[in-house]
């Protein structure tokens, strides 16, 4: 009785160290997007920090974030900025060749929507 409670455990601590891991790498993205001082840093800057999110809870080079604007340019006065983490957590002690009859890995998405400053200078 006592492996199964502990197995379970551990892959619920590995869920949700990814799920903090897509809501701050969401979020952070977002927010170095539209604080950058051009649109042509802005991805790179919202990356970079999506990877330092990722790192911090134990998910290193692992996942992608995605960018979308309400506007073009995309750091145009107003305008929305919307970021989608994705990260794919992978189930701790499942041996790949399992991997045709159970999940060897869950996704976890966030999202999150940034505004561009209204008054701030335009880059």
């Amino acid at each position: 009785m006592t492996l199964p409670v502990f197995y379970l455990v551990v892959a619920l601590a590995r869920l949700q160290a990814g799920a903090y891991a897509v809501s701050a790498a969401s979020r952070e993205a977002g927010r170095t997007f539209v604080t950058a001082e051009s649109s042509g840093a802005a991805p790179a800057r919202a990356r970079s920090a999506a990877a330092i999110a990722f790192a911090d809870q134990g998910f290193p080079g692992q996942g992608q974030v995605a960018i979308t604007c309400s506007a073009a340019p995309c750091l145009t006065r107003d305008a929305q900025v919307g970021t989608q983490a994705t990260l794919e957590v992978p189930l701790p002690f499942v041996p790949g060749f399992v991997s045709d009859v159970v999940p060897t890995a869950i996704t976890v998405t966030a999202r999150h929507v940034e505004s561009v400053d209204r008054f701030g200078e335009q880059p």
